[in-house]
């Protein structure tokens, strides 16, 4: 009869745990965020965030969504992906917002139909966001659609989506590395980056998640530990590549 109940109390704390992971695993991708976006509405300057950050975040979840369709993997997982994306979207409505409102000077209007190489990602508009994201979806969806019966396309696509997301936080990286400063980035954001992302790798490994998966997660931690390593040699640095109180792109 002990047995019994001990295996029962197993259980159900396994399940307990379980669940506890799950949650986490899709609301911890976005608590790095809620500083940062607290800190660029405070202080009304986005100038420390790079964007490049949410367009590598948004590529990666919408084809992990359609790496699901070909190789279905947890649940949690997807709806992470979701969550994300929606996220995503409310960090650059933040950042453009502050942009505008910033400028010194009425400049032209850079939206998404201009093709321009040297504007991309770096519109004035929110909507030409979204449109790009419209037209990346459907064509990938579609691709998705046409080749899901080829196993090589699939893990491809799967492959893509991390490898993109363990890039995430290069475009900060480099940012920093340029201007030789941390200024304007939340430091509470990148904590938590590394925190999320070591959790996230090891729930990868636990949870015999596709290989693609734990292995762009241990890049993401490394890329995370040499944010905090500039954050240390950068330390009381100014930003340089300010032009003035206000910069206007």
């Amino acid at each position: 009869m002990d047995w019994v109940i001990s295996d029962e109390l197993s259980l159900t704390v396994g399940h307990v745990v379980g669940w506890v992971s799950a949650g986490a695993m899709i609301i911890g991708g976005v608590i790095p965020y809620i500083p940062q976006y607290r800190q660029i509405k405070k202080t009304k300057d986005a100038e420390g965030f790079s964007l490049l950050v949410c367009l590598a975040l948004l590529i990666a979840n919408t084809l992990r969504i359609l790496f699901w369709f070909g190789k279905h993997f947890e649940y949690p997982l997807l709806i992470q992906s979701l969550v994300m994306n929606i996220t995503m979207f409310a960090m650059i409505h933040l950042c453009v917002r502050v942009r505008n409102k910033n400028q010194l000077h009425q400049v032209r209007q850079r939206i998404f139909t201009d093709f321009g190489a040297k504007n991309f990602w770096n519109w004035s508009d929110f909507h030409s966001y979204l449109d790009c994201m419209l037209i990346f979806t459907i064509v990938a969806s579609i691709l998705m659609y046409i080749f899901i019966e080829y196993i090589i396309f699939v893990e491809l696509v799967g492959f893509m989506a991390v490898f993109t997301e363990a890039l995430l936080g290069v475009p900060q990286l480099i940012k920093n590395y340029r201007s030789k400063s941390t200024e304007g980035m939340s430091l509470s954001m990148v904590i938590l980056w590394t925190c999320g992302d070591i959790f996230k790798t090891l729930y990868f490994l636990l949870r015999s998640a596709p290989v693609q998966f734990w292995i762009c997660g241990s890049m993401q931690v490394t890329i995370d530990l040499l944010i905090l390593l500039q954050v240390y040699i950068y330390k009381g640095n100014p930003d340089t590549t300010r032009l003035g109180p206000h910069r206007i792109d």
